[in-house]
């Protein structure tokens, strides 16, 4: 007799081999936008590769649990939806017994100079909850008593814990993520609008009740008002951009990184790229986005069954979302908020969860009908 045959097919080689080109760039330009700042700093200890080291790190750590996730069946993890809700609910408010960082309670603290940011957690929790419970309700999902308001509830109670964090960017993506899961399962078009006029509500809301998410507003509308304050980093982000040109001005060579923007290795990263790689180097890296977004697509609707559909709808949607709302920011299309570029940031949780769930998307295109 001969051997039994897996009951997994082959990877998705495409999305798999698109991932570890974003990580790869992503590590590449962490150490040349943070370079010239770690290596005047007495804070990273005049080491230019102090960033680099880290990120690496996180890469490999995260690439080792992605590899992990993209062999176990996605099917497991709807016995853990509950632990996992619980857990982090816990870490979400935790952060708060920690010291805030402009303002901000994000992070809890570890040892060793780590740290973890539990709202890039919540977004996937969110996700695999939507997914799970979905697949459920079968023909509820067209009441809005049963198919809109507990996700509404849920995701709301989420988001409102990291709204509270000072977190608005990540709490919208939550939400938007949401409405996205919901559209896909079949909700009825009338309930999806009152959803989408209600979240928009909301995010003018808390944007015009925070005096500083209020001066991002308007500084966005005209930051040359404002040049050396509120419209300071956009202005230099557009500097770095127009500097590029459309070969860009060489890996290592960008002048905005020397001071001028700040930490240009977080969210205004895409910049540099910019700067550095000029319009090529940028459109590229929209490409490689948009060919992720086509594969999670086409893994979303060749998944065998409804909870992987959901799950790989809300994966992909997550950062898709990220990816569009960063490169906006950066380029002076919407208000300033911080949103890291996936997988290109620096940033080891949001690194490492980014990947965890990129094994999921992995195993669900391994498991297509």
């Amino acid at each position: 007799m001969g051997k039994p045959k897996n009951k997994m097919g082959q990877v998705d080689f495409v999305l798999f081999t698109t991932i570890l080109i974003l990580v790869a760039i992503g590590i590449i330009m962490v150490y040349s936008a943070s370079s010239y700042a770690s290596l005047h700093s007495k804070s990273y200890n005049y080491d230019d590769m102090y960033f680099l080291k880290k990120q690496g790190l996180w890469a490999i750590i995260g690439i080792t649990f992605m590899i992990i996730a993209e062999k176990r069946d996605y099917h497991k993890l709807k016995k853990n939806t509950k632990f996992l809700m619980i857990v982090t609910i816990i870490l979400l408010f935790a952060v708060f017994a920690f010291p805030d960082n402009h303002g901000a309670r994000r992070w809890i603290y570890l040892p060793g100079g780590a740290s973890i940011q539990p709202s890039e957690i919540a977004k996937y929790v969110v996700v695999l909850y939507l997914a799970k419970s979905i697949e459920q309700k079968g023909e509820k999902m067209k009441t809005f008593r049963y198919g809109i308001m507990p996700y509404l509830l849920v995701s709301g109670f989420f988001a409102g814990i990291v709204l509270m964090e000072k977190n608005l960017s990540i709490a919208s993506v939550i939400m938007i993520v949401t409405l996205i899961v919901l559209f896909a399962s079949g909700c009825r078009i009338k309930h999806m609008t009152m959803l989408f006029l209600l979240v928009f509500a909301a995010g003018i809301t808390f944007t015009v009740t925070e005096s500083y998410r209020m001066k991002r507003l308007l500084s966005f509308l005209d930051p040359w008002k404002d040049p050396k304050g509120d419209g300071y980093q956009l202005i230099q982000s557009l500097l770095a951009l127009g500097s590029g040109g459309i070969l860009g001005m060489g890996i290592g060579k960008s002048r905005q990184k020397c001071y001028y923007i700040p930490e240009p290795h977080n969210d205004f990263i895409f910049s540099i790229i910019g700067e550095e790689l000029g319009l090529i180097g940028c459109i590229i890296i929209i490409c490689l986005f948009l060919v992720f977004i086509w594969r999670g697509i086409r893994t979303a609707v060749r998944a065998k069954d409804i909870f992987g559909t959901l799950l790989a709808i809300g994966i992909t949607g997550v950062i898709a979302i990220q990816a569009i709302i960063n490169i906006a920011v950066v380029t002076g299309s919407m208000p300033v908020t911080g949103v890291p570029l996936p997988f290109i940031s620096y940033g080891g949780s949001s690194l490492v969860f980014n990947l965890i769930a990129m094994g999921v998307l992995l195993n669900i295109s391994r498991q297509t009908d």
